[in-house]
């Protein structure tokens, strides 16, 4: 029950992620009514329905009949997807009542800026400062105030040693290579390493080394088919993010087993 509910909020978060992801790089106040981009016609709340209204509308503005993107039913069921296998999964991870209610709201937040961040970064090669700062402070809060409600006790220091780690890293390879990574993905590594930290070093682990191998196979792939070369410039975002999920997701799980095969869990 609490995983459909967790899909439905997502959903309609969803929603929202596609207005913010639009108007925050162009400089649109987020408290304006939604209009065809296009022909500037409000949009209804009918048809402002994740998924339903696109298939109702027929992927057509109902106005002007200019094209509305599958992006925006995509990044609708990404998100309550995402926040669907939160639901599922943090109960998994030993987390209950308060702990699992706080850690959920935690990461369902930063589910919903990771979508933001990519959506961006893809279209602008930015990663705003305004998406990441606040991730950044929600998980702090939400960290602190598990702590003594009955979270693993070792579980904030390791999200801020896991913080440390990841800008760290990622601070060092800006440093060594400055064309080779942007400031805002220093930024966002500490947030990722936060987030990560706080489930485990499994999750740590797994999510800092799934970004990097993500980024190199995309980079690989681009270059095979003739779209990149070893001098052009990835937008290394959201495969940070990518990454980070699979750490959060299943990281735990995987560096256990990995450490079984050695007789070591």
């Amino acid at each position: 029950m609490w995983i459909l509910l967790a899909g439905i909020l997502g959903l309609l978060i969803g929603s929202f992620v596609n207005v913010v992801a639009y108007r925050l790089p162009a400089g649109i106040s987020l408290l304006r009514r939604s209009q065809c981009p296009h022909c500037a016609a409000p949009i209804r709340p009918w048809q402002n329905i994740p998924v339903i209204s696109w298939l109702i509308l027929r992927a057509r503005c109902a106005s002007c009949s200019t094209p509305i993107s599958a992006r925006y039913p995509a990044v609708e069921i990404v998100t309550a997807v995402m926040f669907a296998a939160l639901a599922g999964y943090l109960p998994l991870m030993g987390l209950s009542g308060a702990v699992a209610v706080v850690a959920w709201i935690a990461y369902a937040w930063f589910a919903a800026s990771s979508v933001v961040l990519v959506l961006i970064d893809l279209d602008t090669r930015r990663l705003p400062d305004a998406v990441v700062w606040p991730s950044l402070g929600v998980g702090l809060l939400a960290f602190v105030i598990a702590w003594p409600l009955g979270a693993d006790t070792w579980a904030l220091p390791r999200a801020l040693a896991g913080m440390a780690i990841m800008f760290a890293c990622y601070f060092l390879i800006r440093f060594i290579r400055p064309d080779g990574m942007g400031g805002g993905d220093v930024k966002l590594a500490a947030v990722a390493g936060l987030f990560l930290g706080w489930l485990g070093w499994g999750a740590l682990a797994v999510g800092w080394l799934s970004g990097f191998i993500a980024g190199g196979v995309f980079g690989i792939v681009m270059m095979a088919v003739g779209r990149a070369n070893r001098g052009s410039a990835i937008a290394f975002g959201p495969w940070l993010l990518v990454g980070t999920w699979i750490g959060i997701l299943f990281g735990n799980g995987a560096a256990q087993q990995y450490l079984a095969v050695f007789g070591l869990a």
